[in-house]
């Protein structure tokens, strides 16, 4: 077989140790084009792209991981544990319930609350809740970068729900609770760094607000959430 896996093109050693990792293709392909020099496309399949360059001289990875946990645990298992990646840092979109927020907020999430049963389907006898963190360097790290650019960002926790219509408006309640923000990745996402021994942060910018209805143009998610990529790069080249 010329792939090394049946999700991903790229050879053992195309991808740099940290990985940013958009939801949506069309922004993996807008990072490489803006920020990551000499950015080669070292995977395709599906169109889920992935491009591997320098940023400032040092290696840095760009690769969609589409939407959902399913999703995203697929492509963090595997650049994990096949491609040797050391540093997962998702940059998505992500919808506001907080009432403190507004549209274009960069929020990074110190935990993530989740209706998923991603992880309990894989320890089906553990007892309790597993509630899922990110690696605190790499948090620690992208907020000093963001308070160096004189960029805000918001700390706090998040809701990742698996489900994108969700007619009983779960998402309110959890921001009742103080989850900052709804999305539908990041809690798997830890959950493979953690397994994989590896580390993970997400970080995403408020698209649309759940309570106000405001939200923004597909074109603007995918071309205008600058600050949080310029954060997320500048994180990785500390790392």
């Amino acid at each position: 077989m010329d792939t090394t896996t049946a999700q991903n093109s790229a050879k053992k050693g195309d991808f740099a140790k940290t990985v940013l990792m958009p939801g949506d293709p069309h922004r993996s392909k807008f990072i490489a084009e803006n920020f990551v020099e000499n950015a080669a496309l070292v995977n395709d399949v599906r169109g889920i792209q992935g491009y591997t360059g320098t940023y400032k001289g040092k290696p840095i990875s760009v690769m969609a991981h589409g939407m959902g946990c399913p999703s995203i645990g697929i492509y963090a298992y595997e650049l994990f544990n096949i491609y040797d990646v050391d540093h997962i840092i998702r940059i998505g979109s992500a919808g506001a319930i907080s009432p403190d927020l507004k549209v274009r907020d960069i929020v990074m999430a110190i935990g993530a609350c989740t209706s998923s049963n991603f992880f309990n389907a894989q320890y089906p006898d553990l007892a309790g809740s597993y509630a899922p963190t990110p690696s605190y360097r790499l948090l620690e790290t992208a907020v000093n970068v963001s308070r160096e650019l004189g960029k805000e960002a918001i700390v706090g926790n998040v809701f990742t729900s698996d489900h994108f219509y969700d007619a009983s408006k779960s998402a309110l309640k959890w921001g009742q609770l103080g989850c900052l923000a709804v999305e539908m990745e990041i809690a798997a996402l830890y959950f493979s760094a953690h397994q994989a021994g590896k580390e993970a942060l997400g970080i995403c910018t408020i698209a649309d607000h759940v309570l106000n209805g405001e939200e923004l143009e597909p074109w603007e998610r995918e071309r205008t959430f600058t600050d949080m990529m310029e954060i997320a790069i500048e994180t990785a080249i500390k790392l």
